[in-house]
């Protein structure tokens, strides 16, 4: 596509070079052409506002192209206050008017939603009005959160301002041991570089340890690249993505080239043994506070929140399933389950996992981001303590400023689940 045998390049390089026509270099500033953007029912009214108010000179105020804009309802669905009413019906509308496609009959997380309905391929440029946007790195696109105004533009011309990313690249060899799994990988690898430590760079996560992961702990993976301070998370496409997109995408077609030279630049390189790693946990009230579960075992649990973009997957949930057997959820403390869409919610339900759960007294609800973001339900009250599988555990993000929030993997949340202290999965 680009010659690269004068400037060997990172997937990122090229990405940005398709994107915007030229041959470009970490560093260059460019007017990138975007292949997909998404917004949700929390940041696209203020992007579709916007759009309007760019829009209020033109005689036609039409986006620039709907069938490359994507709407899903998942962060307060369904809605919890008039306000939430309010912001569903205007996105309504304005899909209708503009023919793009809404998912807003509660399809399922966005991060969930576009690759597993085939918004995603390799090689593309994807903007979304969500930090987590970088999520869909675990396809090979370079996909990246922007503000909703970042977004409006987009909407009214296709094209945003970009400097090119360096990368940062994280090499992970070795085989995970029982009851370790990606979550734990990419906590470990937060807390060794920190929140800032890649900061506005393109993390890039390769090895055999990577290379072996699923799609679903790929997008694990990708998924929390922004807690790192990253700009996106990207993972090599391979056989394992070719499989992945070819049940969703009729005409995919695999391109070898969506991937970094052997002699790419990158600013940094941090390598990993995964074969002694051990669970690991998020402690309040950073991402980046990461301790082994060894360190941490015997801290009391209110709630215990299984879901979100991050390990809401049937894969995650069946983790769940398997190491609680026909165990009762201990006494005292709640078990929120929350697939992360309609499809993985439906395997959910036909591997019976929906009535062990109730059996066990847990909950399990229908797909949305649920306590994740201090949404729909399940908040936590003041001095209470959860550990959740999702991706963030900053003071007041699942409730009360006063609440404590620990992340860890689904095994992890399991074994805790049955205590009612967190513990270490390896000893269920």
């Amino acid at each position: 596509m680009f010659n690269t045998n004068d400037h060997p390049m990172t997937i990122s390089e090229k990405i940005f070079s398709k994107a915007s026509g030229k041959t470009v270099k970490a560093g260059d500033f460019v007017l990138a052409n975007i292949d997909r953007a998404m917004t949700h029912d929390i940041t696209g009214p203020l992007a579709v506002d916007g759009f309007y108010d760019i829009m209020r000179d033109k005689e036609e105020k039409k986006v620039w192209d709907p069938s490359k804009i994507v709407i899903v309802f998942d962060h307060q669905v369904p809605a919890d206050s008039l306000n939430a009413s309010a912001n569903h019906i205007m996105l309504r509308k304005f899909a209708k008017e503009q023919g793009i496609l809404n998912y807003d009959v509660y399809e399922g997380v966005c991060h969930q939603v576009m690759p597993e309905m085939g918004h995603v391929r390799p090689g593309d440029l994807i903007v979304g009005s969500d930090s987590h946007t970088c999520a869909y790195g675990s396809l090979g696109a370079f996909s990246t959160g922007v503000g909703s105004t970042d977004m409006s533009a987009v909407f009214a011309s296709g094209k945003l301002w970009f400097r090119v990313p360096e990368t940062i690249r994280f090499e992970a060899n070795g085989k995970l041991p029982k009851h370790v799994y990606s979550k734990d990988l990419i906590l470990h690898m937060i807390g060794d570089v920190g929140a800032e430590g890649a900061r506005y760079m393109a993390a890039e996560y390769a090895g055999s340890a990577i290379e072996g992961l699923t799609i679903s702990e790929r997008m694990t993976i990708s998924n929390m690249a922004i807690e790192m301070g990253g700009k996106a998370g990207i993972i090599e496409a391979d056989k394992t993505t070719e499989a992945y997109l070819k049940e969703r995408i009729p005409d995919y077609e695999f391109d070898p080239y969506w991937k970094s030279d052997e002699d790419a630049e990158y600013a940094e390189f941090h390598d990993y043994n995964v074969s002694d790693l051990e669970p690991q946990v998020a402690c309040p009230h950073n991402v980046d506070n990461v301790k082994p579960v060894s360190e941490v075992e015997g801290t009391k649990v209110d709630q215990v929140f299984v879901g979100s973009c991050t390990n809401g997957r049937f894969e995650d949930i069946k983790i769940v399933a398997e190491m609680m057997g026909d165990e009762p959820v201990a006494k005292d403390v709640r078990l929120l389950i929350i697939p992360a869409s309609r499809t993985e919610y439906m395997k959910v339900l036909r591997a019976g996992y929906v009535e062990q759960f109730m059996e066990a007294g847990a909950i399990v609800e229908a797909p949305c981001c649920g306590p994740c973001m201090g949404g729909s339900f399940g908040l936590l009250g003041d001095g209470e303590v959860g550990l959740a599988t999702s991706n963030r555990n900053f003071k007041g993000r699942e409730g009360s400023p006063d609440s404590f929030v620990y992340l860890s993997s689904p095994a992890t949340a399991a074994a805790s689940a049955l205590t009612g202290v967190i513990t270490d999965p390896r000893k269920i």
